[in-house]
């Protein structure tokens, strides 16, 4: 909502309300008593017409009328629940300077505040706060809740960031090397060793674009809107098969534990790809000789797929970051592995387009173990190689 939207909102709500308010405060300012009974969300509120109330609910964000001594005439429950109104009284300094001022000279104001919430003040609300004259004394408060647009904001100018960031390492690196094949021309082994390190770094830039395109399909496509049945044994034998070739170049075994015939709804290609990610990370932060696992079961409402391995683990302060874009916990293992830091983004994305979940349990030097938790499909078991409701 622009600003002029939301000042034309303001002023017609503060016409409304002020009719509905006009005989409480001229009954306060005659000294006629008024009447307080509490209001359903708990906030102390006069004895006001019911469509008050229903007003003010209707109202985007938190909604509220403040009376001559900062006191709360009447609140929306969102009010209560964002924390901006409490035991009765406007107690936020930054809306109530607001507030007094537009009892001064009787006009709209409109500010973008970052709020503490009472009593202690730790809780930070990002908001913008409109504030309407309804009398000499009373005012009509929207407080709008701006934190999770300003945080999706932040992600995305720092997925741009990212991105540039990465997009220039391996071009950067092609530019050089390019360079240094053109001044060798007349060395056979010096052409020989750059041109190998060129295929290296084009593989790195095909694989990050390949995974930001995989990233980009994923958040505009909802799979569960052309959905499949999706058998799990079938999607686990994919994605092992997706990974036998790095898994034996590493000498790391792979083991399948037993089937479950059990399958679910969505995207096969969506989850055989979260699935190979998670496979393609195990073996590549596991040392050689060791093994990953990789089973299923389900608790008759859900399935779960976990991928197990004996590799190098993830600190525990690490573990509630590494679903995030480009984060990776040791930047330079990630270069060597020819990781671009999207992966697990790509899992946790797959996990969410499809109503399930991805956790971590990890021990540092003794592996991790992530698992895919998703729901069944309504038709989820098999018999004599069928399925069957």
């Amino acid at each position: 909502m622009d600003v002029s939207a939301g000042l034309a909102l303001t002023g017609l709500a503060g016409v409304a309300v002020g009719g509905a308010l006009g005989w409480i405060v001229a009954r306060r300012g005659s000294g006629t008593a008024v009447e307080e009974t509490p209001d359903t969300d708990g906030v102390p509120s006069p004895n006001v017409p019911e469509g008050l109330g229903r007003l003010l609910a209707v109202l985007p964000g938190a909604a509220f009328v403040v009376g001559a001594d900062n006191s709360i005439l009447r609140a929306s429950s969102l009010a209560a629940t964002l924390g901006v109104v409490q035991g009765g009284r406007l107690e936020i300094p930054e809306v109530m300077a607001l507030v007094t001022a537009v009892r001064r000279d009787g006009v709209i104001r409109e500010e973008d505040l970052e709020l503490r919430r009472p009593p202690l003040g730790k809780g930070v609300l990002q908001a913008r706060v409109r504030v309407a004259p309804l009398s000499p004394t009373a005012a009509l408060v929207l407080v709008e809740d701006l934190s999770e647009s300003l945080r999706i904001d932040a992600v995305r100018r720092d997925f741009v960031a990212n991105v540039s960031h990465e997009l220039k390492t391996p071009v950067g690196a092609l530019s050089l090397l390019a360079e240094a094949v053109q001044s060798a021309s007349d060395d056979p082994e010096a052409v020989h060793r750059f041109s190998a390190r060129m295929q290296v770094e084009s593989q790195r830039l095909s694989n990050l674009i390949s995974d930001l395109v995989d990233l980009s399909r994923l958040q505009s496509n909802d799979p569960l809107k052309h959905s499949e049945i999706v058998e799990i044994d079938r999607l686990v034998a994919e994605a092992v098969d997706a990974t036998k070739l790095i898994a034996t170049a590493r000498e790391i075994d792979v083991v399948v534990g037993d089937p479950t015939h059990v399958a679910v709804l969505g995207d096969e290609g969506q989850l055989v790809m979260a699935l190979r990610n998670l496979l393609t990370n195990a073996v590549a932060y596991s040392p050689p000789h060791t093994r990953v696992a990789i089973a299923s079961r389900t608790d008759g409402t859900l399935v779960e797929i976990s991928v197990t391995d004996q590799g190098i683990g993830i600190p525990e302060d690490e573990q509630s970051r590494i679903f995030e874009r480009f984060y990776r916990v040791d930047p330079a293992r990630s270069r060597v592995t020819g990781g671009t830091g999207l992966g697990l983004a790509i899992v946790k994305h797959v996990c969410a387009n499809h109503g399930g979940e991805c956790t971590v349990w990890s021990v540092q030097g003794e592996g991790s173990t992530f698992t895919l938790r998703l729901p069944l499909a309504p038709v989820a078991r098999r018999t004599e190689g069928e399925l069957v409701p």
